[in-house]
């Protein structure tokens, strides 16, 4: 082999960065955090966006380096090499959790079938997009909902190394041009994103259409299209590839800059400041007053491309082996965990929903660290026994090992015939189960559609639609008896409501501001009621000046009957003690302070998320509500 050839190779070799590692921890204990608990870190899913870019720039690495090697990149090797490192665990996973819900969430089977199907095909991103199931979506038993990112970045895997074979192809040299091209691509991207990005409230397709595009009838949500989709994040896998056309370690050793390693620590300070304060004021979606759910500004106006930059300034500093950062990030600790990170990232979120049955339900610190705890077992059982004895071809013996191990062989000991039946039979039924169970909603969406006959849209029933054509002059304005106008928790218990002859409008998603301008509507319309049932506030934050409004609209009535909520949430308790003092200035107000009240229920009363009403609850809802209309 010549110097020069010797040399290349060097240059070529992609070392093993500690570094990346410990960014790869951070990275999956932010999004941990914010899955167990979205309160306690509220951009914790950049953390995605950061192995993104990781995955961009090591990939494309080491594409660069095998070309430089041989003139060739072995696609079938590449594809190979990537199947062992994913495969195993995500099949491993997927396993255990149809044999767990066959067992213990039946009823989440039929929706679970097409989850493990997609998750299956690296396909989980598209069908979450398809079904409406996005990331922000609650009340269901969903633990493959994560597996969106693992399919952006297998999706990544599959067509990337075509674009580089054809890039490479026309010349090595060209590579820094390229990484200007990818840089463009990202930007663009971005700018896109924002553009398509709703501006105004996101509630239902049929209350909020400009939040959605329709394809055929089916609502396609773009917050979700846009936050899923392999295109709208293909900006750190872009970021990351064009870095490692220009950053590769043992090239920086060779050039001007093998001795500036201590130049790139405060570019990684600074990428480490950016990261943290994106971290801790992103959402996916924010509430903006009364306004409702919006698309939050920073995230989709740039967030995830500036994420992609902070990111991309720790990479540089990183791959500079003579720069501090990469041995601080490079500690035995992180290193640790960076090392598991996929595992633990596969892992969590199924441990997580098995334990709190549905999403949208925060995680108790006491919660969040038993959970935590199992997670790490199975991932440390996972990484040794699955994942590296595959990786480095040595499953046959690990799987003997681990039969033959502790004190006398499972053989031995007359256990193991017991263990390859229970290893037949369980996974059979758990197969059989899912592939034959019926498709079933979640319990508060089958609360909901069972109460959608009961519910009645009285702006539409009197032909008052705020800001159509005015009634003709035949229009003879309703009185009704009871009317109650409130959200999906008084939705769930609509049919109950209405067989004690109460008019019920309820809506899911409703806000107070809106609720009071329905009030408003009916009076300028002239209905009239002998008394008004209220409960709001529960999606939202509720003004004074609102409560204010909504009073002076049924202040001609002559009991108003209005509630408190019990959902936790950060407006909860400003809302209600804006309620509570109403019965103070508005003397036709009657207080059902349901917050209370509702602690009384006995039986099967909430849903899994403490707030939606379950059978019991729902007698007892209606029970309370007539006892409070006298």
């Amino acid at each position: 082999m010549t110097a020069s050839g010797s040399r290349s190779q060097q240059i070529s070799r992609v070392p093993y960065l500690p570094g990346l590692d410990g960014l790869r921890a951070l990275a999956v204990l932010a999004v941990i955090v914010y899955h167990a608990n979205s309160d306690w870190l509220p951009g914790g899913f950049l953390g995605v966006e950061v192995f993104f870019v990781i995955s961009g720039y090591l990939i494309t690495l080491l594409i660069v380096a095998e070309h430089e090697r041989t003139d060739t990149l072995s696609l079938r090797g590449f594809w190979a090499r990537r199947a062992r490192r994913l495969l195993p665990a995500l099949v491993v996973m997927m396993f255990l959790l149809v044999v767990w819900t066959a067992f213990f969430e039946r009823d989440a089977l039929g929706a679970l079938r097409g989850d493990v199907i997609a998750g299956a095909l690296y396909g989980s991103n598209w069908f979450q997009v398809w079904i409406g199931a996005g990331y922000t979506a609650v009340n269901d038993f969903a633990p493959l909902r994560h597996l969106w990112s693992l399919a952006v970045e297998e999706q990544f895997y599959l067509l990337w190394p075509l674009v580089m074979a054809a890039i490479l192809r026309r010349g090595r040299d060209r590579l820094p041009r390229v990484a200007l091209w990818f840089v463009g691509i990202a930007i663009f991207i971005s700018l896109l994103v924002g553009l398509l990005a709703p501006r105004g409230p996101i509630g239902l397709c049929t209350e909020t259409p400009d939040a959605y595009w329709m394809l055929g009838d089916r609502c396609i949500s773009k917050v979700d299209a846009l936050y899923l989709s392999t295109p709208s994040r293909s900006t750190g896998l872009l970021l990351g590839a064009a870095l490692a056309l220009v950053w590769r370690p043992f090239a920086l050793l060779r050039g001007p800059m093998r001795n500036k390693g201590k130049l790139m620590d405060p570019i990684a300070l600074l990428g480490f400041v950016g990261l943290g304060l994106l971290v801790t004021r992103t959402h996916i979606l924010t509430l903006r007053g009364e306004d409702g759910l919006h698309a939050d500004r920073l995230l989709f106006w740039g967030g995830l491309f500036l994420t992609g930059l902070f990111t991309v300034m720790l990479i540089s500093a990183v791959a500079h082996q003579r720069a501090f950062t990469g041995r601080a990030l490079g500690n035995p600790a992180l290193r640790a965990i960076g090392e598991r990170s996929y595992g633990l990232y596969l892992y969590h979120w199924p441990v997580f929903q098995a334990l709190r049955h549905e999403t949208g339900v925060h995680l108790k610190v006491h919660e969040f660290v038993g959970a935590l705890a199992v997670t790490a077992l199975i991932t440390e059982f996972s990484y040794r026994v699955i994942e590296l004895p595959i990786r480095e071809r040595r499953f046959r013996e690990s799987i003997t090992s681990l039969l033959e191990s502790g004190p006398g062989s499972l053989r031995r000991r007359g256990a193991f015939g017991a263990i390859v039946a229970a290893a037949i039979a369980i996974p059979a039924f758990s197969v059989v189960s899912l592939a034959a169970a019926d498709l079933k909603p979640n319990e508060v969406r089958a609360s909901l559609d069972q109460a959608a006959g009961s519910v009645t849209d009285v702006l539409e029933q009197v032909g008052g639609d705020g800001g159509g054509d005015s009634p003709s002059t035949s229009f003879v304005p309703p009185h009704y008896g009871v009317f109650a106008l409130g959200d999906s928790v008084m939705k769930g218990a609509a049919r109950a409501m209405a067989e004690e002859g109460w008019v019920v409008d309820a809506i899911e998603d409703r806000q107070g501001k809106i609720g009071a301008e329905i009030f408003v509507q009916l009076k300028d319309l002239g209905v009239t009621m002998d008394k008004a049932v209220v409960h709001l506030g529960t999606n939202g934050p509720i003004s004074q000046e609102t409560l204010d409004v909504l009073m002076e609209a049924v202040a001609e009535v002559p009991r108003v009957v209005v509630l408190t909520t019990r959902v936790e949430r950060g407006w909860t308790n400003a809302n209600n003690t804006k309620i509570r003092a109403l019965p103070e200035k508005y003397p036709n107000v009657v207080l059902l302070d349901w917050q209370l009240v509702s602690e009384l229920c006995q039986g099967e009363c909430f849903a899994g998320d403490g707030v939606h009403l379950d059978r019991d609850g729902v007698t007892y809802y209606t029970e309370q509500i007539r006892l409070a209309l006298g």
